[in-house]
Parts: C-alpha cells; sequence; structure tokens
C-alpha cells in the first residue's frame, strides 16, 4: 500500500494556508503601517527644524533668522522657491514665498533642511514654520496622512 496525502487533503491545506495568509495580511495592513513610518518622520523632522533654530536663537543672543517673519498668522513653508508655496501646504495657512533657512541652519545645527517623505523637495520641503504674537515658534508637516496632526511649539 502506498502511503500519501490525497488530492482533497492537499487541497484543504492549501485552501487553509491561503485563508490564513489573506487575514494575516488584512489584519497588518501595510499600507498603514507605511503611512504611520511616513507620519513619524515628519515627527522627527519637525523636531528637528524646532531645535536647530533654537539653537541659532541661543548662539546669536535671542535672535531668530532674520528670513523668518514675526507676522502672526503668516506661516512660511520652508524651501527655496520663490513663489507657490502656498499652494502646497493643506495643514496651514501659508505665504506664498517660501523661506530658505538653509544659509543660516545648514551644516551647523542640521545636516539639510528635511523634506518631506512623500511630496517634499529642496524649492519645497512641505514643512512650515512661523511666529507667533507671544513670539511662540511653530513647525509642523504640511501634508501628514491618516488625517493627523503635525505641528510642535516651544
Amino acid at each position: 500500500m502506498k502511503k500519501g496525502f490525497t488530492l482533497i487533503e492537499l487541497l484543504i491545506v492549501i485552501g487553509i494556508i491561503a485563508i490564513l495568509a489573506a487575514l494575516t495580511f488584512v489584519a497588518v495592513d501595510p499600507a498603514t503601517r507605511f503611512a504611520e513610518a511616513r507620519n513619524a518622520e515628519r515627527w522627527s523632522a519637525a523636531n528637528s527644524v524646532l531645535n536647530a533654530v533654537l539653537k541659532f536663537q541661543v548662539d546669536n543672543d535671542g535672535t531668530m533668522p532674520a528670513a523668518i517673519d514675526a507676522v502672526a498668522g503668516s506661516a512660511q513653508v520652508l524651501g527655496t522657491a520663490a513663489s507657490g508655496c502656498d499652494a502646497t501646504c493643506t495643514a496651514e495657512t501659508t505665504v506664498a514665498a517660501c523661506v530658505d533657512l538653509s544659509g543660516d541652519l545648514v551644516t551647523a545645527y542640521l545636516a539639510a533642511i528635511p523634506q518631506d517623505p512623500s511630496t517634499g523637495t529642496a524649492a519645497n520641503s512641505d514643512y512650515y514654520i512661523n511666529v507667533d504674537a507671544n513670539n511662540r515658534l511653530s513647525v509642523g508637516a504640511c501634508d501628514p496622512e491618516l488625517s493627523e496632526t503635525i505641528v510642535t511649539q516651544r
């Protein structure tokens, strides 16, 4: 007598494995995990820029980089573009011209101005900076995912 599995037994086992694999894939939800990872990178970048500006301030007797305006409600997108930066930021109302802080912050405080992991470029990083009427500094991500708000303040 030959030993082995019948065709029906093999098909049942393959079917069970396929169902378990499909359930695992749905439970893990890779698209959401990737979005969460990009948001974590956005939080880190916003904190890095905020800390770099604060260190610049400490080293320059309390003066912020000259390119940052002190007008409340006029957030500025970080980047080198002269216009169009107000069209891409969905999380905050921003002015048209980007603010280029690379001359003040890069090498001394940051390796480079961070860029959004999905849509950022050197011309438009998709991160914004704002100083309110009380001199409170805010840095945030223009286009976070999963309806999250990413802004850090000091």
